[in-house]
């Protein structure tokens, strides 16, 4: 599957997306992978905890992928993203566009990561030494 929730403890395979998302034709494949970093906003992060709606979460990372596809020269884009608990240092996201050439598959990650942190239900709080916060883009509301 190319877009997909992952339930902790389930992980992603970096070689099995890479293999899912290139082909013969691919010359250039570019990964994003999100994690949990130990700081956010001058606060120590203990964990994150993300929530999704699957079905509408499913639904629309299917069709940013569609929309990668369609705005960019891409052969293909693969978008997984993990919910529950998740501690520092644990994978959150992974994002592979495969092109022909390394700066179609540049732009089209970039984008295609913005566009899911935008549109994607999928929430995230913040477990910190001040508290607990719901992080929305790159607002913060104190939960």
């Amino acid at each position: 599957m190319l877009v997909k929730l992952f339930k902790k403890p389930d992980d992603f395979d970096l070689n099995e997306a890479v293999s899912k998302a290139s082909s013969n034709l691919t010359g250039g494949v570019v990964i994003f992978l999100g994690k949990v970093r130990e700081e956010n906003h001058g606060r120590k992060v203990k964990k994150l905890i993300y929530e999704a709606y699957e079905e509408m979460a499913l639904e629309e990372m299917e069709r940013i992928r569609q929309e990668a596809l369609e705005k960019f020269p891409i052969e293909e884009m693969l978008i997984w993203h993990r919910y529950g608990e998740l501690d520092v240092g644990e994978n959150t996201i992974l994002i592979v566009a495969a092109a022909k050439h390394r700066g179609e598959a540049f732009d089209a990650c970039r984008w295609t990561i913005d566009e899911v942190k935008k549109r994607v239900p999928i929430w995230k709080r913040e477990i910190t030494d001040e508290g607990e916060f719901w992080i929305e883009g790159d607002k913060v509301k104190k939960a």
